[in-house]
Parts: C-alpha cells; sequence; structure tokens
C-alpha cells in the first residue's frame, strides 16, 4: 500500500514539475500579443438579435460590417462567422478571406460566389460557398459570433476551402483580431 501511495505522490510531483516547465511553450513563449479590433453593424448591436432579413427565415444576405484598430503590418484581413449552440457542433456560417487591410468594412448582401472583387468565399458547415445566415432549431436562441482577424502575411488561399484548411493557414499568423456576437432563435 506505502508503495502505491508513495508511487502516485512521485507521479503527481512528475506531472507537476513537467506542466510547470513547458507553460512558456503552452502559451507561445515570445510571441507578440494580439491587438484588439473593433468589429460593429449598422444591422445590430452586441448580443443584439440579428434581424430576420439576415437569417434564413428572412432574405439570408449578409448584413454590414466594419471594423477598427488594424494594425499598419497587417497584410490580410479574414472573418468567420460561426454558431457554437449548434445542436452537432460549432456551425461554420461564412469565411471570406484575401480582404486588404485597407478596408474598412463589408456592405450588406455580399454575392455567394467563390472569388470575388474583395476577396476569397470558403465552403460553410452548409456545404455552400458564402455567407449563410442563422438558421437554427426551435427553442433557445443561439448565439453568433463574427471573427475578424489581421494576419501578417497574405495567404494566398483559393477560393471555396473548408474551414478546417483555412484555420491551419492562419494558424501562427494572428496578429489581431476582433469579434461581434448576434442572437437568433426561432
Amino acid at each position: 500500500m506505502r508503495t502505491v501511495i508513495g508511487l502516485s505522490v512521485f507521479m503527481m510531483v512528475l506531472i507537476s514539475v513537467s506542466y510547470c516547465v513547458s507553460e512558456p511553450e503552452i502559451k507561445g513563449g515570445n510571441m507578440p500579443e494580439i491587438k484588439k479590433l473593433t468589429v460593429t453593424s449598422t444591422a445590430f448591436k452586441e448580443g443584439e438579435t440579428i434581424p430576420r432579413q439576415y437569417t434564413c427565415d428572412g432574405d439570408d444576405i449578409s448584413p454590414a460590417l466594419s471594423w477598427q484598430g488594424v494594425p499598419k503590418e497587417a497584410k490580410e484581413l479574414a472573418l468567420i462567422c460561426d454558431d457554437p449552440d449548434a445542436p452537432g457542433g460549432v456551425w461554420t456560417h461564412w469565411t471570406i478571406y484575401g480582404i486588404s487591410p485597407d478596408i474598412t468594412g463589408l456592405d450588406s448582401n455580399i454575392v455567394k460566389k467563390d472569388s470575388i472583387k474583395i476577396g476569397n468565399q470558403g465552403r460553410t458547415s452548409f456545404g455552400k460557398v458564402g455567407y449563410g445566415g442563422p438558421c437554427p432549431p426551435p427553442g433557445k436562441p443561439h448565439r453568433y459570433y463574427f471573427r475578424l482577424y489581421a494576419l501578417d502575411k497574405q495567404l494566398g488561399l483559393k477560393p471555396g476551402i473548408s474551414r478546417i484548411e483555412f484555420e491551419q493557414a492562419m494558424k501562427g499568423h494572428i496578429i489581431a483580431q476582433g469579434e461581434l456576437m448576434g442572437r437568433y432563435g426561432r
């Protein structure tokens, strides 16, 4: 019994020491701090209900978005809209990337095509390219996050890629980010 207790204590100490030694690596060590972007919309304010016209129950068009605080060193902007409350896990409603850092917002009703004037759009969880508005099942309202990222390099991603490919390409290149959250329920 003493051997089992002694071994357990030894393992806990060993795990604690190894965690303390590796913690800076997990946090990124010398990675620069990620700056904050401000993301807003004329359609809804932070935490408010997304109007019906921007959902599958309405016209299913993208809302106008604007942002501030893009660092001078940014080479590209990228946006993801998702629903973390979806029954099957996070549901991707929109990815758009290759946006020039000089652009300060997106108009409403962005065309649902792979490649558009301001950048490229990826595939959503609906299996389509372009914005797919909130469309939750009946019940408690879901949260929809519009997350904007400023990147330190141009990713050169082709149109129509998956969210996984998109996130892998962004890894290690995010220098600023911000988000706007709206709600929608049925």
